[in-house]
C-alpha cells in the first residue's frame, strides 16, 4: 500500500517528513494542498478518524491572519469551512494510509504509523 502526504511543499516540517519517507526507502505520493483543491476532497474523512482540534493549526500565520470573529467560539463545522477556504490552516503534514491519517511530524510517531499502516 501507498502513503499520501499532503501539505504544502517548501514547509519545513514538510521536508524532514519527505527526508524520513525517502530514507525509509517508503513509497507516497505527495499532494500540495495549496495548488490542487483536495482539501474539500479528503477533509471530512480526516475529520471523522482525527477530528477537527487535532487538524486545525491555531499557532501558525494564516491563523493569526484570520479576523477575531473568526477566531472565536469555533466549533467542528466553522474550522471545517475554514480549512475548506484556507487549507493552510491545517497542520502540516496530513499522512494517510488507507484507513489512517495522522498529522504533524516526529520520527517516533512516524515509525509507529508506517508499522501499523503499511
Amino acid at each position: 500500500m501507498k502513503l499520501t502526504i499532503f501539505g504544502i511543499k517548501n514547509c519545513d516540517t514538510m521536508k524532514k517528513a519527505f527526508t524520513w519517507l525517502d530514507g525509509h526507502g517508503l513509497a507516497y505520493e505527495f499532494i500540495d494542498y495549496k495548488k490542487a483543491d483536495v482539501v474539500a476532497d479528503h477533509i471530512d474523512r480526516w475529520n471523522k478518524l482525527i477530528g477537527w482540534e487535532a487538524l486545525l493549526n491555531r499557532k501558525g500565520l494564516t491563523w493569526k491572519k484570520l479576523s477575531e470573529a473568526d477566531r472565536t467560539d469555533i466549533d467542528e463545522a466553522r474550522a471545517l469551512a475554514l480549512m475548506k477556504t484556507h487549507p493552510t490552516l491545517i497542520k502540516r503534514p496530513v499522512l494517510a494510509g488507507e484507513k489512517k491519517v495522522m498529522v504533524g511530524f516526529s520520527p517516533e510517531t512516524y515509525e509507529v504509523f508506517t508499522q501499523s499502516t503499511l
